[in-house]
């Protein structure tokens, strides 16, 4: 789907591990896991130690890990890939675009959040 974003506030992170380029990132530098807080949105790949840029504030582009509808808020998976949020874990995202399925790139507009 779409591969545009606009970026009010993009922090450089160092890696605490392995993180894919559009999965949601901790505040600690870790890829995202199921139902956390989020920092934001890494932009490019990395592994352990590396500097990385992150979205944190305005839209960003993020891998789904499911379908989600335009409107729908999300959270983070397992994966640190975004899914529709149904009834915990913290409110991340909203989807700006549709997804038809796990692995499709969409646009949301992140949203500060805390657990």
């Amino acid at each position: 789907m779409s591969q545009q974003s606009t970026s009010l506030l993009t922090l450089t992170v160092t890696a605490a591990g392995t993180i894919a380029a559009g999965r949601f990132v901790t505040p600690a530098g870790a890829q995202a896991g199921a139902d956390v807080n989020t920092l934001g949105v890494a932009r490019t790949a990395a592994v352990a130690t590396n500097k990385i840029p992150v979205d944190v504030l305005g839209t960003a582009v993020v891998e789904a890990g499911a379908a989600i509808s335009a409107g729908a808020t999300l959270k983070s998976d397992s994966s640190g890939r975004a899914i529709t949020w149904a009834t915990s874990g913290a409110k991340v995202a909203l989807a700006l675009q549709a997804a038809g399925g796990a692995g499709e790139f969409i646009e949301v507009l992140l949203v500060p959040n805390v657990a």
